[in-house]
């Protein structure tokens, strides 16, 4: 099926192992194995059905409270540290159908009530399967519960103004300060996620921003001035900037895959070196994790 932006993906039901997360108790009741491929196609491109990765129900991570995070299958993003690169393509994960997925997560909304969290859609990248995604965020915001993505905007134009109505919060990947280090990064173009922020601070999005230090690709002090400076053009509405050392914990699924892993002799920043970079953010005011 033409996505439009990383050419064709090949959805089959039967393709890859399926797998589910922490959460795996939170499973469908409903097979989808039997699902004929045309039917699967326009189930996808209407939002009826969509390819879950895997989930987690964690405290403090990937927002504010008691998290119920979704990882959805696809990215049109290939960056060398990533730690679930079984995303990337739509191989691996459960088939979900939306009225099963917002059931399940309702079922959570009391524990999201007392801790003050809600649902983040993770991936992968969330806005990727766009009509799935768009359709949870409705339902479960419309029930009352926080909602939260996690995305790099490189696909931020596909959520309509009405979309961004049904987030309470964005948390941004901004990977890279400048156009080549962004592209050594993830193999495609800065601008999208500028002009995403952009668009969110015009309307006073609540947002979280995640820098990840890669030392030798990352962690040069210009690229970090740049994003810093980046970010500095949200300051009204940038809530939080989370400064993240680099880990190869993801190693082992690249070589699962039989994916080149750039990465192999990178070592985790020193702490100190860390702290420096949050310095030059928290120099502009921002307060920094």
């Amino acid at each position: 099926m033409a996505d439009g932006i990383t050419g064709v993906v090949h959805l089959d039901p039967q393709a890859g192992e399926k797998v589910r997360g922490a959460a795996a108790g939170l499973g469908t009741d409903n097979s989808l194995d039997e699902i004929k491929r045309p039917e699967l196609m326009e189930a996808r491109r209407t939002g009826d059905i969509a390819l879950v990765h895997s989930w987690e129900l964690v405290t403090s991570v990937d927002g504010p409270g008691t998290r119920m995070t979704m990882f959805m299958s696809g990215c049109p993003l290939r960056c060398q540290y990533c730690h679930n690169p079984d995303t990337m393509e739509m191989k691996v994960g459960t088939l979900e159908r939306i009225e099963d997925v917002v059931k399940r997560i309702k079922r959570y909304k009391p524990i999201f009530k007392a801790s003050g969290g809600g649902l983040t859609i993770s991936g992968g990248e969330p806005l990727f399967q766009i009509a799935f995604t768009r359709r949870v965020l409705k339902e479960v915001h419309d029930a009352g519960i926080h909602t939260t993505i996690d995305t790099s905007g490189f696909l931020g134009s596909r959520l309509r103004d009405e979309d961004l109505e049904n987030i309470d919060l964005v948390l941004l990947d901004v990977k890279s300060g400048d156009e080549e280090t962004y592209k050594l990064v993830t193999r495609r173009e800065l601008q999208p996620t500028i002009d995403f922020g952009d668009r969110l601070s015009a309307m006073g999005k609540p947002v979280w921003i995640r820098f990840v230090v890669v030392p030798g690709l990352t962690d040069s002090p210009e690229n970090v001035r740049n994003v810093a400076e980046i970010v500095g053009r949200w300051s009204n509405n940038v809530e939080r900037i989370e400064v993240l050392p680099f880990h190869n914990m993801g190693a082992d699924k690249w070589h699962e895959l039989g994916y080149p892993y750039t990465l192999e002799d990178t070592k985790p920043p020193k702490p100190e070196d860390i702290e420096a970079i949050r310095d030059v953010f928290r120099a502009k005011g921002f307060t920094v994790y």
